[in-house]
């Protein structure tokens, strides 16, 4: 095989030819007459026994070239690339296949490049960050949730009132006529939760046992097709009301709900417990702002065919969640209201940010000179299998030990980002409108971007 005509195009774009002689495409062509003759009737002769050039003599020469191609076009397209040091992403395309006069083969392929990355400030990158503070009223907003969980149900004859849960039936109508999914028998709904359409639980308010009322609502612009904006009349009955009794907060409801032997106790914990997951939740806020800064600062123009190999993955794994819980991508589409194209539409947005996370990420850890020992990798592996249950060798078939590599050098390239990130208070609606913007911090900002990407350079 020789490889000529490389030619770097822009929009990180490769395009080469390989000539591939005579004696080598005979024997791929012979390779698919092999694998294909015994799918080809030929009259006076058994299936699978007419000899090649009898078949040829029938449907032409070339019957056989389609199948030998895509047999030699993958290593023929790994020549190119080893040859000329070639960093590819995506799948190729193959723009041409021309057979000569001598049989010999040309192939043209083009094939997307692995971006050009040019880093800027992503050490030392200041970001709001909010200061952790949980009231008590928090802590009994939380103890009062735990209280309806374990409250009785009692019903009461009088009239419903935010808080209660009605048994009712309803029936939609839309311009006289019942609309689907609109109708429903002994259904509970308690007052005040947001469970329905706005205006239509506040309407319920007052009404009591064995009541009927014609509940008008309009549903909200961005309901789904056929309802959104329109008026609708619903009939409700009303069954049955009933009201929440609580038990006291006391000690004795610290003890059956928790290992604690007093409230002073338990609210002791559920504080900790909140300062705990508000500090997850903060914590990940501002890692989120810093590593879009980050890449913001990046210049990179990244390929349309990492973001579609990207969103093919993330398409996957949709589709292996929904048949975990047994349903398919297609009808989870359906349901949705969205056809193939809205669902990539809806993507791909998530898939350009997580390829342009993965491409700063790639780029810190070159420019920092960031590697992971074997002794790192395999003990990575040797944990996973624990957790998973599973032998190394089924994690590493998963999972080879240069991919994980990969995402170890990438994990601690995050880590220095963020530790060199620097928080700062956030800003307050009131202070954006009182405080005009400044230009000085952008150009200092830009000066530090540009001193760092020199030193990364360098």
């Amino acid at each position: 095989m020789i490889v000529k005509n490389v030619e770097k195009k822009d929009g990180n774009l490769v395009t080469f030819q390989v000539e591939v002689d005579k004696d080598e495409f005979e024997q791929a062509v012979g390779s698919a007459y092999q694998k294909n003759r015994s799918k080809v009737s030929v009259p006076g002769f058994r299936k699978g026994k007419a000899p090649r050039m009898v078949i040829e003599g029938m449907y032409g020469a070339s019957v056989f070239y389609e199948d030998a191609i895509e047999e030699i076009s993958p290593n023929a397209f790994s020549k190119g690339v080893e040859e000329n040091d070639l960093n590819v992403v995506g799948r190729p395309n193959i723009t041409a296949a021309d057979v000569s006069d001598d049989k010999a083969l040309t192939l043209a392929f083009e094939s997307a490049l692995y971006p050009e990355v040019e880093l800027g400030l992503y050490k030392g990158i200041e970001a709001p960050r909010e200061e952790i503070s949980i009231t008590d009223a928090q802590v009994d907003e939380y103890i009062d949730e735990i209280r309806k969980r374990n409250a009785r149900k009692l019903s009461v004859d009088r009239a419903a009132k935010l808080g209660d849960t009605v048994t009712m039936d309803y029936d939609g109508y839309l311009d006289g006529t019942r609309f689907d999914g609109g109708k429903a028998e002994g259904a509970e709904l308690e007052l005040g939760s947001g469970q329905f359409v706005p205006g239509f639980e506040d309407q319920l308010v007052g009404m009591k046992i064995g009541d009927e009322k014609d509940i008008d609502i309009t549903f909200p612009e961005d309901y789904h097709e056929g309802l959104a904006g329109k008026a609708v009349v619903f009939k409700v009955k009303i069954h049955e009301i009933t009201e929440l009794e609580l038990p006291a907060a006391d000690d004795e409801f610290a003890k059956d709900v928790s290992e604690f032997e007093s409230l002073e106790e338990y609210r002791k914990a559920i504080f900790e417990q909140l300062v705990d997951s508000r500090k997850k939740a903060v914590d990940e806020d501002f890692g989120y702002v810093v590593m879009q800064k980050a890449v913001e600062n990046m210049k990179c123009d990244v390929p349309t065919a990492m973001i579609e190999e990207r969103m093919g993955e993330m398409i996957n794994e949709y589709d292996r969640n929904l048949m975990s819980r047994g349903m398919r991508l297609e009808e989870y589409m359906r349901m949705s209201g969205m056809d193939p194209v809205a669902f990539q539409n809806m993507l791909k947005p998530q898939a350009e940010a997580q390829v342009r996370t993965d491409i700063l990420l790639t780029a810190v850890a070159k420019a920092e000179n960031i590697e992971v020992s074997d002794e790192d990798v395999d003990k990575a592996i040797a944990d996973i299998a624990a957790a998973y249950h599973a032998t190394v060798e089924q994690i590493k078939e998963m999972v080879p030990s240069e991919a994980m590599a990969e995402d170890m050098k990438k994990k601690k390239a995050s880590d220095l980002i963020m530790s060199t990130a620097v928080p700062t208070a956030p800003v307050t609606e009131e202070a954006k409108e009182e405080k005009p913007a400044k230009k000085s911090p952008a150009k200092k900002t830009a000066k530090k971007a540009d001193a760092q990407s020199e030193a990364a350079a360098e």
